[in-house]
Order: C-alpha cells, then sequence, then structure tokens
C-alpha cells in the first residue's frame, strides 16, 4: 500500500511563476504619458515615467547680465513673446562657442516673459526640458502638450547626432514633417555647438560614398533647417569679456577696485586660454571666495 506520505512532493512553482511575472512586465506597453502643468512653470522630461517633473526653481541668470549677446538676447526674446502671445513664431537654434549663454538665454527669455504675461494678467509660458537621449521620446510629451491649455517651449540643450544615430529623424519628423505636425501650443528651442547638428565628417563621409552624394546629405541637414531662426554665439572678444566680469561685479557688490579686476580677469582668461560668459562667471567666484563674500543666489554659469 502506498501512504501519501511516500507520494513525490509537487513542484515548487513559484520562481516559474515569478519569471512568468517579469516577461509579461517587460511585453506591457510603456505606461501612458501623465503630467500637471498646473504646478510649476518649469519641467524636465521623464522619458521612462512618461512623465513631467516640476521644477520649482530653475537656475537662471538675469537677463541683464547676459553681456556681449544683446542683438541675439533681443531677437530670441521677440520671438518667445511674439509665441506667448498667440501670434506666428519660429524654431529656434542656438548655435556657437561654448559658454557664450546659450542655454542661459532660453531660461532668461523664458523668465522674462514670463513677468511680461503676469503684467498682462495672461497664464504663463512654460518651458520643458528633454534630455538628448530622451529625443526618440519626443512625439510622447508633443501628444501630452497638444490637449493642454498652455503654450510649451521644448528645450533641449547641446543637441547633436552622431554617424549612427538615427534619432533625429524622429524629431524632423515631430517639427514639421509628420501627419499632425508641431502641436500648435508648442515651439521648440535647441542649444548646439553645430551649425547643422551633424559632425562634419559625418557629412562628408555620406557624401563621398552615397551614390547621390547631395540626396544623402540633405536628410541630415534639412533638420537644421526646420529651425526657422537661427542664433550664432561666437568667441567674445576681450572688450565683452571684460563688459561680463563687470557686470557680475556690480551685481554681486565685489569690492575690488576697477583696475585690479581688468587685470586679473585678463590674467585669469589667459591662463584658461579662452574668453567667454562661463569664464567670466568663474573668475568671480574665484574673486568672491578670496574676499569673503556670499554668492547667495549666483545665476548659473553661462553654457
Amino acid at each position: 500500500m502506498t501512504h501519501a506520505s511516500d507520494a513525490a512532493a509537487p513542484p515548487d512553482l513559484g520562481p516559474l511563476l515569478v519569471r512568468i511575472a517579469e516577461a509579461l512586465e517587460r511585453l506591457a506597453p510603456a505606461p501612458a504619458a501623465r503630467g500637471d502643468f498646473e504646478v510649476a512653470d518649469a519641467f524636465v522630461w521623464q522619458a521612462d515615467a512618461r512623465h513631467p517633473a516640476p521644477v520649482p526653481k530653475v537656475s537662471r541668470v538675469e537677463m541683464a547680465l547676459l553681456k556681449g549677446i544683446e542683438r541675439t538676447r533681443e531677437q530670441l526674446l521677440d520671438n518667445t513673446l511674439r509665441f506667448a502671445r498667440g501670434l506666428p513664431a519660429n524654431n529656434a537654434l542656438l548655435w556657437g562657442a561654448r559658454g557664450m549663454g546659450k542655454s542661459s538665454l532660453v531660461k532668461a527669455a523664458h523668465a522674462s516673459v514670463n513677468a511680461v504675461m503676469a503684467s498682462e494678467g495672461k497664464p504663463p509660458l512654460k518651458l520643458v526640458e528633454i534630455h538628448r537621449e530622451d529625443i526618440e521620446s519626443l512625439p510622447a510629451l508633443m501628444a501630452l502638450m497638444r490637449p493642454a491649455p498652455f503654450r510649451f517651449v521644448v528645450f533641449c540643450d547641446d543637441l547633436s547626432f552622431d554617424a549612427d544615430d538615427t534619432s533625429y529623424k524622429s524629431l524632423k519628423a515631430v517639427l514639421e514633417g509628420g501627419i499632425e505636425g508641431r502641436p500648435e501650443n508648442v515651439l521648440f528651442y535647441a542649444t548646439s555647438n553645430r551649425r547643422h547638428l551633424l559632425p562634419r565628417d559625418m557629412m562628408e563621409n555620406e557624401r563621398s560614398t552615397a551614390i547621390n552624394p547631395g540626396e544623402a546629405v540633405e536628410e541630415k541637414v534639412s533638420l537644421s533647417d526646420r529651425f526657422g531662426l537661427w542664433l550664432g554665439f561666437h568667441k567674445c572678444s576681450q572688450d565683452d569679456y571684460l563688459a561680463m566680469v563687470e557686470g557680475y561685479a556690480a551685481h554681486f557688490a565685489l569690492p575690488l577696485d576697477a583696475d585690479t579686476l581688468r587685470a586679473e580677469a585678463l590674467e585669469w582668461a589667459t591662463t584658461r586660454g579662452a574668453r567667454s560668459g562661463r569664464t567670466a562667471w568663474q573668475y568671480v567666484q574665484d574673486v568672491a571666495g578670496r574676499l569673503g563674500v556670499s554668492l547667495s543666489e549666483p545665476p548659473a554659469a553661462p553654457r
């Protein structure tokens, strides 16, 4: 006679069920995009969560401290203000030298425009930053903003594409070429060190290996054509650099005489081999530290 205790024990299905559950989770669609644009005026797009995370306090430079780029500053400010008021405006590409205030200008323009909107009793303009590596999720972000009762500037800092990168096609389609196109309430601003967003050797390689070189390069170069407003940032002159230093020094009331300030600032730039807004800010930080001056509300270093 066979006793119940002698029968083979049932197999432990726990590990198998765990593996099945994990596989189903991987096959599940991405969570639906969600977001409450009422809670803040600035957000960072979290691609994995499909959620715009609010930014309570934006790290920004005051518009008046952005020296040496006055004409560019007015162009972007005018374009942004027209858009916030519901008038036609262009996507903007801010390209050129590092440290000359490209991203700082975008954030400063957003703050300045919202000050105007508040004085006019109108809803604020929303700024949403999307990281370069999340560009492929841009359609999901656009879909989230399309029905929202606000106007948005989507901002991508340091945008560029490498030779094996195809995500530029997603950006190009969203900006102009898709069936729905860019939502009427969304504008796209990007900064880049490259005028055409692509490395020169990549474009030359495409031209040399393609059956029709012109067409091969045209698709990639045409991405930059989606930006109606091109704003160039070039290495600053000595006078512009000193104006930046003096503007920061005056703003923070640094107790240093003008001749010493200028001499030290020039030496600082020489030792670093560059003159830029970022270099000016780094020098001002050094001076403030030596003089024991607290920069309790420092502007972000120009980028």
